[in-house]
């Protein structure tokens, strides 16, 4: 089935948000006098709101609720974001030169909050057709829920929908959705190499180009 839709992640993926998560999670940590659970930074990458949230509460040990870590956790991100985004190599004309062709879609892990900041702050609202936070859907990355929920409101048949992701969970959530995946791996914590080989890597989004989609 050629590809009908095009279906990008956000943190990691368009902006480089994905290690400020976890520098703000970690000084959440710090600051209650708590150690680092090596495992978390990985495992957190990708889960909803309610997810990580309770992650932090029940594994790392926030002494908070996790309603509480969830809003300490975006009002921080939400302050970087005011601060300015940075964007990953060729972002922005990777969204613009897919938007020639196919309808667009954000399915991403962030709140709905930080989506439309995000979005605001690339200036690409009028390109996307849809968007997705995992809070919205009953489970979040490496479940496949947001991104079929991205193509339901595209009107697309997910097998038909090429998502361009960066995390492990993303790709894995993609994978389950039934999607063709690019993976452009992050030096933030990359899927190992029996993850990417389910992908098409790029090294940055300048080599998404409408000719490597209408292979795929």
């Amino acid at each position: 089935m050629h590809a009908q839709a095009i279906i990008f992640d956000m943190d990691g993926t368009l902006m480089e948000t994905e290690e400020q998560w976890d520098v703000v999670r970690r000084q959440l940590a710090a600051d209650a006098g708590l150690p680092w659970p090596k495992e978390a930074t990985q495992a957190m990458m990708g889960m909803s709101t309610p997810e990580w949230s309770g992650y932090l509460v029940s594994t790392v040990g926030l002494p908070m609720s996790a309603p509480e870590a969830a809003e300490a956790t975006i009002n921080a991100m939400a302050e970087h974001h005011r601060a300015g985004v940075e964007l990953l190599p060729g972002a922005i004309a990777a969204v613009r030169r897919m938007a020639e062709t196919y309808p667009i879609a954000i399915a991403s892990s962030s709140p709905r909050r930080l989506i439309d900041a995000g979005v605001e702050a690339m200036g690409i609202g009028d390109l996307l057709a849809a968007s997705v936070s995992t809070e919205e859907v009953a489970a979040g990355k490496p479940a496949p829920d947001g991104f079929l929920r991205a193509a339901e409101l595209l009107g697309v048949d997910p097998g038909a929908c090429v998502a361009v992701e960066d995390s492990t969970n993303g790709v894995l959530s993609a994978l389950a959705a039934g999607m063709a995946v690019v993976c452009v791996p992050p030096a933030f914590h990359p899927p190992s190499d029996d993850v990417l080989a389910r992908t098409t890597v790029l090294g940055t989004l300048d080599e998404l180009t409408l000719d490597l989609i209408a292979a795929m």
